[in-house]
């Protein structure tokens, strides 16, 4: 088999914004409603309710929206209805864009915000939040793939961040 391999330069869709610094909403110290905002990707709804069977004391508000486009407002204020928003799921290059876009507009709007990306695409979406002036933006890695795996097999690899999330929401 013969293979052709070309070696282009392209464009990083990641200038520099240029514009102010976003201030990220601190974790409040008493979190009464935590909202789970799904992107409908395949698997991210069990990310979520497995977070959710991990986490007591909370109310939860289940928002969605579509793969690979922007929350509307309705959307956005139904996610910002909590104290605390958890997003998922970034695993490829339109969703995370827009995961980590739609977290930001969750800050300015004084949502505190954790993002899931899987670990393929996490350093897109940290470069990606830094680009648009939230340098510090909470993102979470799960292990790639999550699409197209067994339940079991997303079960497992969401446990394992299970405690990191915990930890950013002052849970035990």
């Amino acid at each position: 088999m013969k293979v052709n391999v070309t070696e282009r330069e392209v464009m990083d869709p990641l200038a520099d914004f240029g514009g102010k610094k976003i201030h990220l909403n601190e974790i409040p110290p008493e979190i009464s409603k935590i909202s789970l905002f799904d992107n409908t990707k395949p698997n991210a709804d069990l990310i979520l309710e497995t977070i959710c069977s991990n986490l007591e004391g909370v109310e939860i508000i289940h928002a969605e929206k579509p793969a690979g486009a922007g929350a509307t407002d309705e959307q956005l204020q139904k996610a910002a209805q909590g104290d605390v928003s958890i997003l998922a799921l970034g695993d490829c290059g339109s969703c995370t864009t827009w995961i980590i876009l739609d977290a930001i507009r969750l800050e300015k709007k004084g949502v505190s915000t954790i993002s899931i990306c899987s670990h393929k695409f996490a350093p897109f979406a940290r470069n990606l939040a830094q680009s648009h002036g939230a340098k510090c933006l909470r993102i979470i890695e799960v292990i790639h793939p999550i699409a197209g795996q067994e339940k079991a097999t997303v079960k497992e690899k969401t446990l394992k961040i299970v405690p990191e999330i915990n930890k950013i929401l002052g849970i035990n």
